[in-house]
């Protein structure tokens, strides 16, 4: 008798049952992995550095053609419990809607094309393989996460040829967007050092205030690009200036701030930092002060251009939803910037209104609704 078909609802329930915080595994890997090899999964834990991580692979390693599915299921913390209407973890329906923490980013997503992949080879047996790669540390410092995946699937001979990334891409509405890329980020930490002194005698010290403020003004307004073919203007934000000073009659010595770069494919991380040491270099001479900048890298912009992934996704979102999704590359960053550069790579899941929000929460009928989507997309890539 063939197996009954897996319950994506039922799925994203028993996974926000899972306490899986941030680095916490929560049982959440452990539950997939028991579906997954139930169904004929080879299943193998890719843990690294403390991070849980789950591959799972149906058919032949190294096939010509394997369609592979990247989410993660650890959560941000709950914040104030207090502040909830029903217990965080408690997996509550209500009125067609089912609370709690990692309900739309993105444990929904996660049941959803484990569902669909899981049907999908029981019912149409694919020429091919069908990959999932899941990792336990997206909302983290994604340093052991999908990363450790996409190493040890280079080290093993392990392949994908086309990923879908299942997080929360629709603002509003079911089924409006697609995301073929995203904006790199990077942040900088400046300190301005100068020469403490009395705030009567100005002379006698070497003020980093100004030079700092100089600096902030110069960054800040200088306009990095005007936008590109798929992306919007990269952006440049302020987001703390310190100095720490709790005296008025103190000229400090230290001046730090911090900034963050959100860019387009007219930049990369290299020519960016390039550009404001430049700045720094000269503000330090323009006041005699003495700067130094330390920049962390969370990713590179990339797009994957529209042609036939995105093509191919966008027609089982259109035969569900009757939406046309728009092409995207709008919001932060996501793993599908570590997975651009092991294959093509474009992102589609639900609405993500209420993502680490008090009350997360999700239309029980969009779950559904991504699983028909995921088992489409499976489907006409493989025929």
């Amino acid at each position: 008798m063939p197996a009954a078909p897996l319950d994506p609802v039922r799925l994203t329930a028993d996974l926000i049952r899972c306490p899986s915080v941030t680095p916490e595994e929560g049982g959440a890997l452990r539950l997939l992995e028991g579906v997954l090899a139930e169904a004929g999964f080879a299943c193998t834990r890719v843990d690294r550095g403390g991070v849980a991580n789950l591959f799972a692979r149906w058919g032949a390693r190294g096939a010509a053609r394997s369609f592979g599915f990247n989410g993660h299921t650890d959560v941000v913390p709950v914040g104030d419990e207090g502040a909830w209407s029903v217990p965080p973890f408690g997996a509550v329906e209500k009125d067609g809607v089912l609370y709690g923490r990692g309900a739309s980013d993105m444990k929904s997503g996660v049941a959803a094309f484990v569902a669909a992949a899981v049907d999908f080879v029981r019912q149409t047996p694919p020429d091919g393989a069908v990959i999932l790669a899941i990792t336990g540390d997206e909302e983290g410092d994604a340093v052991d996460g999908t990363t450790a995946l996409l190493n040890w699937m280079e080290d093993t001979g392990e392949r994908m040829t086309a990923c879908l990334v299942g997080e929360p891409t629709c603002p509003n509405r079911m089924g409006e967007m697609i995301k073929i890329g995203r904006r790199g980020s990077m942040t900088a930490w400046i300190t301005i050092t100068g020469v403490q002194g009395h705030s009567a005698y100005p002379q006698r010290a070497r003020n980093p205030l100004p030079a700092m403020a100089r600096l902030m003004d110069r960054l800040a307004s200088h306009t990095l690009d005007e936008g590109t073919a798929h992306f919007d203007p990269s952006t440049l934000a302020i987001v703390t200036i310190d100095t720490g000073n709790p005296a008025t009659n103190v000229i400090p010595a230290e001046c730090r701030a911090t900034v963050n770069i959100r860019f387009n494919d007219a930049h990369d991380s290299a020519s960016l930092s390039r550009w404001m040491q430049g700045e720094i270099d000269r503000v330090a001479a323009e006041f005699d002060v003495a700067a130094k900048m330390r920049v962390k890298v969370s990713g590179e912009s990339f797009l994957t251009p529209p042609g036939p992934l995105s093509d191919l996704v966008s027609r089982a979102v259109e035969a569900e939803t009757g939406v046309v999704p728009v092409l995207s590359t709008s919001g932060g960053t996501s793993d599908a910037r570590f997975v651009k550069d092991h294959c093509p790579v474009v992102e589609f899941g639900l609405v993500g209104q209420t993502m680490h929000q008090v009350d997360e929460r999700v239309e029980i009928v969009h779950i559904r609704q991504l699983k028909t989507i995921y088992t489409q997309i499976l489907r006409d890539y493989f025929t």
